[in-house]
C-alpha cells in the first residue's frame, strides 16, 4: 500500500492531551462530517501497509478486537486499498523525528491514524480504543466494554505527543501473590503472561518496562518474551542492579565465583557480554554495579573501582553493538548507596541518563540543580508504589495518594526530570488507577495542576464505569487515598490511634464505616456487569481497610479496659477475633470474583508484622481476658469539660477566624486567614495531599529562595491563655532534594521576628527518617510568646520552594497525644 499521508507535526489543529479535559471524538450518534466507524450495521474496513513494522499490525489487530467487542461487527484488514469507495481506516507510521506523535485525521470517508513512529502511531489506535468503550483495564480489572451499536468519529484533525521520553512499570516483589498466580496460570512468567502485561502498558501508552525479577529472568525463561515485547513495541529494560540486560536471578543459575569485581572481573565480564548479545531487542541498559542480591556495595568499594566496572561496561557494549556506546541508551541508577558516589563526585558519560530515585516510600532523594549542565541523556526518576525493605514492607493494597505522587513527580518534570519516569508496582493489582495517573501524568504534565488534581478521581471513574456513578466513585477513591495514605496498613496497630484523645480511634473508624456505606451503595445501584471491576478497583481495599481499623480499635479497647481490669475487655477480645476473621472472608471474597480468576492474588500477608519484613502469615494480635469480678477500677476517658472562649472572636470577624479550645488551637494550612504573594510567586493549596486535609505550597517549585520579608500565609487565632506556648508545624515528608543544608521555611507571631524551621537537615538519618514517612509527615517545633489573651496572627514565611505546610498546632499546655492531631478549631 502507498503512503498517501506525511502528516506536518507541526500543524496541530486539536491537541488531545488526555483524559483530564480531553476532547471526546468518538460518538454512538452521527454528526454532520463524521467518519462511520460502524453505522447502520456495516463497518469500515481497516487499511495497513504490509511492510510497516509489526506494531502496526498488532494495533490494527487490537482495533478489529475492540470494534468488534462494542458494536459486535467485526471490521477487516486488508493491506491495499478497497475499490468500492466504503468508508476506510489507514493505519501507518510516517518514520518522522518527532517521538511518539501522532495524528488522527477523521472525515465522513476516510479515518486516517498515522504516527511519526510505529508507537506514536499505536498510541493514535489506544486513543480511538479508549474512546469507543474499551478501558485499558478490560482484561486485568474486567472493566466491561460499553456497547454501542453505531460509533461515529467526529471531523477534524487530532494529534498528540508525550512530554516525557520513556515512561513505565516495574513488576516487582511479586511473591507470594503474583508469582503464586502466574504459576497457576501460566505456568512461568512466559510470554502468554507478558503478552497480557504489554497489552495493558500500550494501551495506557506506556513505552518502557522492567521484567518481574525475584526468582525470574526476562530473557532467560521464555525466549519469546523479547519477541512480545518487540510486537508490543516495549522497550525493555532492567532494575538498578542488574547490568547490561542480565537478570540478577541469573549469575544464581550460570554465575562463576563471587559478584565482586575486584576478584572476579573476567567471569562477570563475559556474563554481561553474553547479556547484551542476546537482547537485540529495543532497550536501555543499566550500568553500574551494586552488591550480590540488591545489596549495598561493600564499604571497600572506592568510586574509582565503580568508574572503572562502567567503562569496562560501555566497552562491552561497544563491542557487541558495533556502535559507539552513545548510540545504546543507558541508564545509571542512584539508588540508596549509589546516590552517595554520586554526591562525591563519581561521574558518567553524558549521554547515560542518571536515573535519580525516591526513598522507596514516594520522597524523592535528590534532584539535578536548575544550574547544572545539559546532559544528552537527561535524567530520569525511579519512582515507589510498592515496597519491600524499612521501616516496613507495604505491598498489600493501594495506599498511594496521587495528591502526593503528582506533587512529588511535579518538582521532577520542573527541574528536568524528563527522560524517564519509571514506577515499581508490584504485582501491578491492586495499583491499578496510580498505575493509570502515573503513566496519564507522564504523558503530559502540563495537564495537571494543584488546582485540577481532584478532578482526576473521577475522570478516572468515569472512563471504568461510565458517566452515571462517576462523580461519586471519583469521591469515594479521593476520600478512599486519604484515608490510607495516612499510615500503611502494615504499619497500623492498636497503638496508632488514641482511644482517648480527641476520640481520635473512634472518628477514624467511623470516618472508613462512612466510606464503606457510600461504597456498598453505589454498588448497589451498579449494572450487573460492573460489580467485579468495582469490587476489585473500589469496593475491596475499602471493606479490607476499614474492617483492619475496626480490628486494631477493637483490640486497642480491650488492653484498654483490661489494664482496668474491667470486662468490657472480653467484649471487645471477641470483636477483635471476628473482625480478624472477616479480613480472611473478604480476601477470599476477592479470590472469588470473576469466577476465581484472581485467586491468590490477596494473598500478602498483612496483620503480625514483628520487624520490617512479612510475617509469614497473618497473626492475631495478642488479647487480655479478665475474669467477671465487679470490683472495676474506673475507666480512662477524655476529659469532658471543653473549656472554649470564643466570646473572644467579633461577631464582624469574616473569614477564617480559630480559637484556643482546651488549651489548643488547631488550624488546616490550606484554611489561611489571609495570603500575601510574590511577584512571581504564588501559594495554593494541595486538595487532599495532608493527613487531616489539603496543604499549602509556593509554586512555581523551581522559585529563587527567598528570606522571610513578604511572601507569607497568615492564620487569625484567638486564646485566653498566655506565655511560651509551643508551636507545632506538620510538614509532607519532602527530602532534602537540592542536596544542600535543607528546606527552610519560617514562622513569627504578631510582629515578632520570624524563626527559621529546617525541615529536612537529618533526612540522612535512618532512625528519623524511618518516623517521617512511617507518619507520613514531619513535624518541626518552635515557640511563640503570647504576652495578651485575643487576636493574634501567625505568619508562616516561604523562604525555600518545595515545602508543603499541612498543618499548624499551638499547644497552650492542653495538647493530648495523638496520631492525627488535634481536630481544628475553626470558627
Amino acid at each position: 500500500m502507498k503512503k498517501v499521508l506525511r502528516p506536518i507535526w507541526t500543524t496541530i489543529i486539536i491537541i488531545l492531551s488526555g483524559h483530564l479535559s480531553a476532547q471526546e471524538i468518538v460518538s454512538p450518534v452521527s454528526t454532520p462530517g463524521a467518519f462511520p466507524l460502524v453505522s447502520g450495521g456495516k463497518v469500515a474496513t481497516i487499511v495497513i501497509d504490509p511492510q510497516d513494522f509489526p506494531l502496526i499490525k498488532k494495533a490494527a489487530e487490537m482495533l478489529q478486537h475492540d470494534v468488534e467487542a462494542v458494536t459486535g461487527k467485526k471490521p477487516l484488514i486488508q493491506t491495499s486499498l478497497p475499490t468500492d469507495g466504503q468508508p476506510i481506516i489507514t493505519i501507518h507510521s510516517a518514520q518522522q523525528q518527532k517521538w511518539e506523535a501522532y495524528q488522527i485525521k477523521a472525515d465522513k470517508n476516510k479515518l486516517t491514524i498515522t504516527g511519526s513512529d510505529r508507537r506514536g502511531t499505536a498510541y493514535g489506535v489506544m486513543t480511538l480504543l479508549e474512546q469507543i468503550g474499551v478501558s485499558p483495564w478490560y482484561w486485568f480489572a474486567d472493566v466491561p466494554v460499553k456497547k454501542s451499536p453505531n460509533l461515529y468519529v467526529k471531523p477534524g484533525t487530532y494529534s498528540d505527543a508525550p512530554k516525557v521520553k520513556y515512561r513505565g512499570i516495574f513488576i516487582n516483589d511479586e511473591a507470594p501473590a503474583l508469582s503464586t498466580w502466574v504459576k497457576q496460570n501460566y505456568g512461568d512468567f512466559n510470554h502468554n503472561f507478558y503478552d497480557k502485561v504489554f497489552d495493558l502498558l500500550l494501551r495506557l501508552k506506556g513505552n518502557y518496562f522492567w521484567p518481574a525479577m525475584w526468582g525470574h529472568a526476562f530473557y532467560d525463561d521464555d525466549s519469546l518474551n523479547i519477541n512480545k515485547a518487540e510486537e508490543y513495541g516495549i522497550v525493555i529494560g532492567a532494575s538498578h542492579h542488574e547490568p547490561l540486560m542480565r537478570a540478577h536471578d541469573e549469575w544464581k543459575r550460570y554465575g562463576k565465583g563471587p559478584w565482586d569485581y575486584d576478584s572476579n572481573a573476567v567471569n562477570l565480564n563475559d556474563f554481561w557480554r553474553k547479556g547484551m548479545q542476546r537482547a537485540t531487542n529495543e532497550k536501555i541498559v543499566s550500568i553500574g554495579m551494586r552488591g550480590d542480591g540488591d545489596k549495598p556495595m561493600s564499604r571497600a568499594t572506592a568510586t574509582a573501582l565503580l568508574e572503572r566496572i562502567v567503562d569496562t561496561q560501555r566497552h562491552i557494549i561497544e563491542e557487541v553493538t558495533h556502535q559507539p556506546a552513545a548510540k545504546t541508551p543507558q541508564l545509571w541508577a542512584l539508588y540508596k548507596e549509589v546516590q552517595d558516589y554520586y554526591d562525591k563526585g563519581m561521574r558518567v558519560p553524558d549521554d547515560v541518563t542518571l536515573l535519580l530515585c525516591d526513598d522507596n516510600w514516594g520522597n524523592i532523594r535528590r534532584l539535578p540543580s536548575l544550574n547544572d549542565r545539559p546532559r544528552s541523556g537527561g535524567y530520569g526518576i525511579y519512582y515507589h508504589f510498592d515496597y519491600v525493605g524499612g521501616p516496613r514492607n507495604y505491598k498489600w493494597i493501594n495506599t498511594n495518594n496521587i495528591a502526593r505522587v503528582w506533587e512529588q513527580m511535579h518538582l521532577a518534570y520542573e527541574y528536568g526530570v524528563r527522560q524517564i519516569w519509571i514506577v515499581n508496582v508490584g504485582d501491578i493489582k491492586p495499583m491499578e488507577m496510580p498505575i493509570s495517573f502515573y503513566l496519564d501524568h507522564a504523558w503530559n504534565p502540563d495537564r495537571f495542576n494543584a488546582g485540577n488534581i481532584r478532578h482526576y478521581y473521577a475522570d478516572w471513574a468515569k472512563r471504568q464505569f461510565g458517566p452515571a456513578h462517576a462523580t461519586e466513585i471519583g469521591d469515594i477513591v479521593r476520600l478512599y487515598s486519604v484515608y490510607v495514605g495516612r499510615r500503611k496498613p502494615e504499619l497500623l496497630d492498636a497503638r496508632t490511634y488514641s482511644t482517648t484523645a480527641y476520640k481520635e480511634f473512634e472518628r477514624v473508624v467511623e470516618e472508613l464505616r462512612q466510606l464503606r456505606d457510600k461504597a456498598n451503595k453505589v454498588d448497589a445501584q451498579l449494572p450487573q456487569d460492573q460489580h467485579d471491576a468495582y469490587f476489585q478497583l473500589v469496593l475491596h481495599p475499602i471493606l479490607a481497610l476499614c474492617n483492619l481499623h475496626e480490628m486494631y480499635q477493637a483490640v486497642a479497647l480491650n488492653q484498654q479496659y483490661a489494664a482496668q481490669n474491667n470486662p468490657l475487655a472480653n467484649n471487645y477480645a471477641e470483636q477483635a477475633k471476628k473482625f480478624y476473621e472477616k479480613d480472611s472472608l473478604i480476601t477470599q471474597q476477592y479470590h472469588h470474583i470473576a469466577g476465581g480468576k484472581w485467586d491468590h492474588m490477596m494473598s500478602q500477608s498483612h496483620i503480625g508484622y514483628m520487624a520490617w519484613f512479612d510475617p509469614p502469615r497473618n497473626r492475631m494480635p495478642k488479647l487480655a481476658y479478665v475474669g467477671d469480678s465487679l470490683s472495676v477500677r474506673n475507666s480512662v476517658t477524655a476529659a469532658s469539660t471543653t473549656i472554649t472562649r470564643t466570646a473572644f472572636i467579633p461577631d464582624t470577624a469574616r473569614g477564617n477566624n480559630f480559637f484556643e479550645k482546651d488549651g489548643v488551637v488547631s488550624i488546616e494550612a490550606e484554611h489561611y486567614s489571609l495570603l500575601s504573594n510574590g511577584k512571581d510567586i504564588t501559594w495554593k493549596v494541595i486538595p487532599d495531599i495532608g493527613k487531616t486535609g489539603g496543604a499549602i505550597t509556593t509554586f512555581p517549585v523551581t522559585a529563587t529562595r527567598q528570606e522571610p520579608k513578604n511572601i507569607y500565609t497568615a492564620y487569625t487565632f484567638y486564646t485566653y491563655d498566655t506565655g511560651a506556648m509551643k508551636l507545632y508545624a506538620s510538614f509532607s515528608p519532602t527530602l532534602n532534594f537540592p542536596h544542600g543544608p535543607g528546606l527552610q521555611c519560617a514562622v513569627s507571631i504578631d510582629d515578632q521576628q520570624p524563626q527559621i524551621l529546617t525541615l529536612n537537615q537529618e533526612d540522612e538519618n535512618v532512625r528519623t527518617w524511618e518516623k517521617w514517612v512511617a507518619s507520613n509527615c514531619i513535624i518541626k517545633e518552635s515557640t511563640l510568646n503570647i504576652s495578651k489573651p485575643g487576636k493574634h496572627l501567625l505568619k508562616y514565611w516561604m523562604m525555600d520552594p518545595g515545602v508543603v505546610l499541612q498543618k499548624l498546632v499551638i499547644d497552650a499546655g492542653g495538647l493530648q497525644q495523638s496520631y492525627l492531631g488535634p481536630p481544628e478549631t475553626r470558627k
